[in-house]
Parts: structure tokens; sequence; C-alpha cells
């Protein structure tokens, strides 16, 4: 049940862990995680020949899809305002209290989260949360920010995502106006997730055999009475967190992939303390959106798209040229 625990978020002193690339790169390591990647490439094969929706009974959650954008602010938003409440910074170790001018960085990103909650202009507030990114970098480097990618993914689906009529975050959407915000979102959860994996299990296992030296009733092979260690433990959780980042990224049989990955990462909240509850807000939110749109007839089939981007960015900049282009109406 630990796979999707943060166990950076329950170690002290994660400083002192030094990196142990011979794990990573041993041959138990590399076959699960090309076993993850199998998986991953085959249902996206397999979900392509399902019905669309694939799990019709769920299909009366599809009408609160103009509402998935408000809804994601709010788990944004209160993600944030309870990391400033605790003087952490996009993540619940990376503790603002030693950084000089930390209580006003605190209060900005307090402030954001309250406005994000509120539901008031959604796409600057959004703006805001990107742009909290760069100091990101240079408080903790990289690899916590590409850790906390999920709010990012967040942050760029509200801000690519037009805004609507309601002013307060309703917003219904097409399919082609939906692709290139949920094709963010996708990714910068996945990513997420697969960083999470390298960076506390297979480059740095002792972080995770502390935490489950802490926690040992996480072990899931110790608690069915397999007896298998726990380096074989970590391994296995890190090709389950990269197999899931690898799903979400793909964006098939969005139900299935929800359901499934939603067990392990609830399963936890009952074992661990309110940071696991707060640092997954996120993720939480990104599988709302996920089997919300996958349970929407007219939006389901904009969820796998992998293109999207490219082809948003192109209309928005080609737009005033082909107005200027239209012939003047008569």
């Amino acid at each position: 049940m630990s796979t999707l625990a943060h166990a950076k978020w329950f170690v002290d002193d994660v400083g002192a862990f030094q990196p142990q690339w011979d794990f990573l790169f041993a041959p138990a390591s590399f076959a699960l995680i090309a076993a993850a990647c199998l998986l991953a490439a085959v249902w996206r094969v397999v979900a392509a020949r399902l019905p669309v929706p694939e799990l019709g009974l769920l299909r009366p959650l599809g009408r609160l899809s103009p509402w998935i954008p408000r809804l994601l602010g709010v788990h944004l938003g209160v993600s944030l305002l309870s990391l400033a409440v605790t003087d952490a910074y996009l993540a619940p170790h990376l503790s603002l209290g030693s950084v000089p001018g930390g209580p006003a960085i605190a209060l900005a990103e307090g402030v954001v989260g309250v406005w994000l909650i509120t539901g008031v202009r959604l796409r600057p507030a959004a703006i805001a949360v990107v742009a909290l990114g760069p100091l990101g970098l240079v408080l903790a480097g990289p690899v916590a920010v590409l850790e906390a990618a999920d709010l990012l993914g967040i942050a760029l689906f509200l801000a690519l995502l037009p805004p609507g009529a309601d002013r307060y975050g309703a917003r219904p959407v097409d399919a082609r106006t939906l692709a290139a915000p949920l094709l963010a979102l996708r990714v910068c959860v996945g990513v997420a997730l697969i960083v999470v994996a390298l960076s506390e299990k297979l480059t740095n296992p002792a972080i995770s055999a502390e935490f489950l030296d802490r926690y040992p009733a996480l072990d899931l092979f110790r608690l069915v009475g397999l007896d298998l260690g726990e380096l074989a433990f970590i391994r296995f959780a890190a090709a389950v967190e990269i197999a899931f980042g690898l799903l979400i990224i793909s964006g098939a049989s969005p139900q299935a992939v929800v359901i499934v990955a939603g067990i392990p990462f609830n399963a936890t909240l009952f074992f661990l303390d309110r940071s696991e509850l707060i640092g997954h807000l996120p993720i939480y939110g990104a599988m709302l959106a996920l089997l919300v749109y996958g349970s929407d007839p007219a939006l389901a089939r904009a969820v796998p798209k992998l293109r999207g981007v490219g082809g948003f960015a192109a209309r928005r900049l080609s737009a005033p040229v082909a107005a200027r282009s239209a012939p003047p109406r008569e």
C-alpha cells in the first residue's frame, strides 16, 4: 500500500541520504521498469478497442464536467493554503523555516491558495502558481520541483482553458478545447509520479527503507506474508508508480485507471497523517478530472489525446491573422 506514499514527507533529514545509482541500474530494477512500460503500452492498445466511456455505469458523473475547473481550483488552493500554514513550499517536506524571507513566501503562497479557492478569475491565479515554480528551483532544486509537478499540471490546465461565462469557475467545454489543457494536466501528474519513483526509491532506496521501518504496515509483501525483503518491495513500489504515471499520461481508459489507482492512493490515508492528504490533493483533483471527463460521452475521446498543445497554440496565434484576412462584411 505504500506504493503511492511520498516517503520524503515522513522521513527526517532527507538530505543526509546519499543516492545509490547501482540500485537503479540493477537488472531487477530494469526488469520492473520495462514491465511497467510494457503494461502502459498494452493498456493503451487494449483501451483503443473498448467502448467510450469504457464503464457506462459511470456516465452520470459526466454531468459534473462544467465544474471540473472550479473543483481543480479548490484542490490546488486548499493544498497551497495548507502548505503555507505549515511553512512548507510546494511539498510538505520543503520547509521555509530557515529560508530568508520565508514568512513572506508562505504568505504569498497562502494568498494564491485563497484566490484559487474563491474561484474568481482562475486563469490569472493559475498563472501566479506557475510563477512560483522558478522560486522553487532556487529554494529546492529541479528534482523537488518535478516531484511537485502535479501542482503545475493543475495550474497549466486552468491557465490554458479559456475562461467561461461563469466567473466562479463553471466552464462547459468541447473536446477540441479540452485536449490541450488536459494533456498538460496528464503529463505533469504522470511526470510527478515517475520522478518520485526515481528519486525516493530507485535512486535512493534508503529513504524508502527508513519510511517502511517507521510504517511497517505499509509493506504489502510483509502484510500478505511474503518475506521478499524491503528492497524487493521498494522496486515493486517504484514500478507501480511508474506504471500509474505512464497510464495517466496515456489517458487510456481513464475511468478504469482512476478506480484502480484510487485504491492505494486512499489506503495510505488510514496509516499516515494529514501531510499525505494535503500533499496528494492535487493528484486527487487530477484523478477526479480524468474520471469525470472520461465519463462524459461528449468529452471522453479527448482524454487520451496525445496531441493538442501545439495545435492549441497555433490556433491562438493564427486567430488574429485569420480575423485580419477575412473579407469585410457587406
